[in-house]
C-alpha cells in the first residue's frame, strides 16, 4: 500500500510542478512540489525515514498556515483564472495542505513498515 501511494502521489506532484510553469512565481512552486515528489519517490525506494516525512509535513503545514489568505473567498474551482488574490492564496495554501497530508500519510505507513529492533 505504501509503495503504491508513494508512486501515485509522486507522479501527481510531478504533474503539479509541471502545471506551475505558467504561474507568476514558478521558481517558488516548482521546487515545493518537486520536493514533495522527491520525498514520495524516496519513500517508494525505501530510503525515506518516517521522521524525515514528519518534518516535511510540519514544514508544509507551517507554510500552508503562513500562506492562508486574510479573507477566505473560496477556491473557485469552476474558473481557471484568478479572480482575486485571496482565491490564489487559498489555492496555494490548499496545495501545501495536500503536500502535508501526503507526507503525514507516508510517514505513518513508513513507521508501520519499519522493522522493530
Amino acid at each position: 500500500m505504501r509503495k503504491i501511494l508513494a508512486i501515485i502521489f509522486g507522479l501527481l506532484f510531478v504533474l503539479f510542478a509541471a502545471f506551475q510553469y505558467n504561474d507568476p512565481d514558478p521558481e517558488v512552486w516548482i521546487p515545493i512540489y518537486g520536493l514533495a515528489a522527491a520525498a514520495c519517490f524516496m519513500t517508494y525506494a525505501g530510503v525515506a525515514r518516517w521522521w524525515f516525512l514528519v518534518i516535511m509535513a510540519l514544514f508544509y503545514v507551517i507554510a500552508a498556515i503562513y500562506q492562508w489568505p486574510p479573507v477566505f473567498e473560496g477556491f473557485l474551482f469552476s474558473e481557471v483564472g484568478m479572480r482575486s488574490m485571496n482565491i490564489e492564496m487559498a489555492r496555494e495554501a490548499g496545495g501545501l495542505a495536500i503536500c502535508a497530508a501526503v507526507m503525514l500519510l507516508l510517514a505513518v505507513l513508513s513507521r508501520q513498515a519499519a522493522p522493530r529492533p
